[in-house]
């Protein structure tokens, strides 16, 4: 017998009474976003995600090591797994079964209660009740103790009592639901959000698997498109996964692992030659992206070993002659590392709550880690040499940035009135309703000052490609001319005494910053060029939604004086079909494929591209910062394996044009 098979038929049974009702679920369905975000697509996968979570859950407890999820062709989703099953006996509280109750009380289930389960994932605890609130329709199944259960809602409401409708040899919950289209905007769940999810947790969560089938689409065999994640070695599998783009400076990545006061922590990290930080945080799987205590923590104890390693072994004695001071970024250049933790009872806090603000969880992490590090670059001297040695090395090219970074100062020195010279500024001075447009190349910059509104949309021509960031030190970005005009026209400041990266918006002028480039290959890798600047240099940026993508389009099509713009291939079929008569009378027609910003006049591009009241804009966002870094590292890095395999991968669904 395994050990799962152990956990399921040990006494720790898992029954009515370890349901705790904590409030009830009647705010759900008229504030929506206040417990999923939103109503767009990121609230209904998290719809998603909390039913997952669930199942996460029992796998943390030792109860479940599969979990599957399955989209329907009518959009509807189910998460199946072989956990304990939820329990389906009498509830004494609130009269009815326990099923019941979690399925339709707002904060109801075993998370709540310590003897069910340690620690636990989700979001604040919202849970299977909040998407059965949201649900037009979901059908509860548990297969417990030989017996198939089966309990319908609609809207949040059961439509019968639980009901017992078989016999069966499974052990687990299967959760199907329908997302109420009268509250989301969208109903379609897109198959790469979710699978990068479930991969995500399949790495937090090691030996645990996760499947995913879409019944929507078939691939080249005809069969549904689907995936299986499965990690061996957790943390460690994760952060190769993550550095693949990368060089790296050590064979194998560091990792520790160690628990404190009934908190687990577990980190793995190494470096690379990259000049970026990348450190990501998990506290219970859930991706605390403005970090918080384990994060703090985890910093100190890096800066204070390494420090204490490298003075200790007097490899510091020339940065001492040169004058040159080591900071806590020089520790942290290059770095990849992964920090996961697991805390009973976790505090968020932060814009998007996902900030870790647990005092103790400082102190627990720095401990172990300072220890664990410390035994580790005794016992791995080699290693240890080549990680100081890339600290000098930061020490050093942040010794150098320093008199750059000045430069780009909002008082700057590149003309008299401090700002750019290409930059055609609007005349309105409040950041909220200002628009600045990076536009690529100066005969489309100079279009867009023929065609914009002066009154709140500014101009700022960029020359070529913009400066690679992911392969610069950052005295070099800070050295190159565009970028310079950038900070200068935004009129932000960076580093300060205690963070040399730090970015200062306070003084930001202009709250949409709209990418605007041509739609041709080119003009794709100009705008990830600026995309990857954002992310690595001005991530705040995109974090609080200022960071757009202008969609110029693709096509004009004419016949006689009948003029329609196209923004896709499927869009011009459909115009031409419409114009032609289904392609039966071509005469006269005319289609004009733009290659360029420059092919249109002002007149052109303000009705199609720069007109708020008929623009299509792109909102950057970051749904998975861990996804996202890797995927900038991969495109815009050395490693061109990796690349290529992306690109096959979705160049299908690219538009792509040779």
């Amino acid at each position: 017998m395994n050990e799962l098979e152990n956990n399921i038929n040990n006494n720790n049974a898992y029954t009515a009474d370890n349901i705790q009702v904590l409030e009830g679920l009647e705010a759900v369905r008229k504030r929506p976003a206040m417990y999923i975000g939103d109503v767009a697509e990121r609230g209904l996968h998290h719809l998603v995600y909390e039913v997952v979570d669930n199942s996460i859950d029992e796998a943390m407890a030792g109860y479940c090591d599969r979990i599957e999820v399955v989209i329907y062709p009518d959009d509807s989703i189910s998460v199946k797994d072989n956990g304990r099953g939820i329990p389906i006996d009498f509830h004494e509280k609130e009269q009815r079964s326990a099923l019941e109750v979690v399925l339709t009380v707002l904060h109801a289930g075993g998370k709540f209660n310590k003897d069910s389960y340690k620690v636990s994932g989700g979001l604040h605890g919202v849970g299977v009740s909040c998407v059965n609130a949201l649900s037009k329709h979901l059908i509860a199944e548990v297969f417990k103790d030989g017996k198939h259960y089966k309990q319908e809602f609609q809207f949040g409401k059961p439509l019968a009592p639980v009901q017992e409708i078989g016999k069966t040899k499974e052990q687990g919950t299967k959760i199907t639901f329908f997302p109420d289209d009268s509250i989301f905007i969208t109903t379609t769940y897109q198959y790469e959000i979710l699978a990068t999810r479930l991969k995500e947790l399949a790495f937090l969560n090691k030996k645990i698997t996760l499947s995913i089938t879409d019944l929507r689409n078939v691939d080249d065999d005809g069969n549904p498109i689907s995936d299986t994640f499965y990690s061996e070695e957790g943390l460690k599998d994760f952060i190769q996964y993550l550095d693949r783009g990368r060089e790296k400076i050590m064979e194998t990545p560091i990792y520790m692992e160690g628990e404190k006061s009934n908190v687990p922590v577990e980190i793995v990290m190494q470096y690379n030659t990259s000049f970026t930080e990348n450190i990501h945080s998990y506290v219970n799987n859930i991706n605390t992206i403005e970090g918080g205590t384990h994060l703090t923590g985890f910093r100190r104890a890096l800066t204070n070993t390494l420090k204490r390693y490298a003075t200790n072994s007097k490899m510091l004695e020339k940065l001492e002659k040169q004058k040159i001071d080591i900071s806590g970024d020089d520790f942290r250049e290059g770095l990849t590392a992964i920090i996961s933790v697991k805390v009973q009872e976790p505090q968020f806090e932060g814009q998007t709550k996902t900030k870790l603000g647990n005092s103790e969880v400082e102190g627990i992490v720095s401990q172990l880690a300072s220890e664990m590090l410390s035994f580790y670059l005794e016992e791995n001297p080699k290693d240890a040499r080549e990680i100081v040695n890339k600290v000098i090395l930061a020490a050093t090219a942040r010794h150098a940035a320093r008199r750059a970074r000045e430069l780009v100062q909002r008082k700057g020195v590149f003309n008299s009135g401090g700002l750019p010279g290409k930059l055609a500024d609007c005349s309105s001075k409040n950041a909220e309703e200002c628009e600045l447009y990076l536009v690529e190349g100066d005969s489309a910059g100079g279009t867009a000052k023929q065609g914009r509104d002066s009154r709140y949309q500014a101009i700022l021509p960029l020359r070529g490609k913009i400066l690679n960031v992911e392969k610069a030190m950052q005295h070099r970005v800070l050295e190159s001319e565009e970028i310079k005009n950038i900070y200068t026209a935004l009129g932000v400041t960076i580093g300060t005494e205690e963070d040399s990266k730090a970015l200062n918006i306070d003084k930001l002028r202009y709250h949409k910053i709209i990418i605007m480039t041509d739609a041709d290959v080119d003009g794709s890798h100009i705008a990830t060029l600026i995309l990857t600047f954002f992310f690595r240099h001005m991530k705040e940026l995109i974090e609080k939604g200022y960071i757009y993508i202008a969609t110029p389009p693709l096509y004009l099509i004419k016949k006689g004086k009948d003029e329609r713009y196209a923004w896709s291939e499927k869009e011009r079929q459909e115009i031409v079909n419409e114009l032609t008569q289904n392609g039966s009378n071509e005469a006269g027609l005319h289609v004009q494929r733009y290659k360029g910003l420059g092919e249109m006049n002002d007149e052109q591009l303000w009705s199609t591209t720069m007109d708020p009241k008929q623009r299509t804009l792109r909102q950057i966002t970051i749904d998975n910062a861990t996804e996202a870094d890797r995927v900038f590292s991969m495109l815009m890095g050395d490693e061109v394996p990796p690349r290529r395999e992306f690109i096959e991968k979705h160049a299908k669904y690219a538009n792509v044009d040779i």
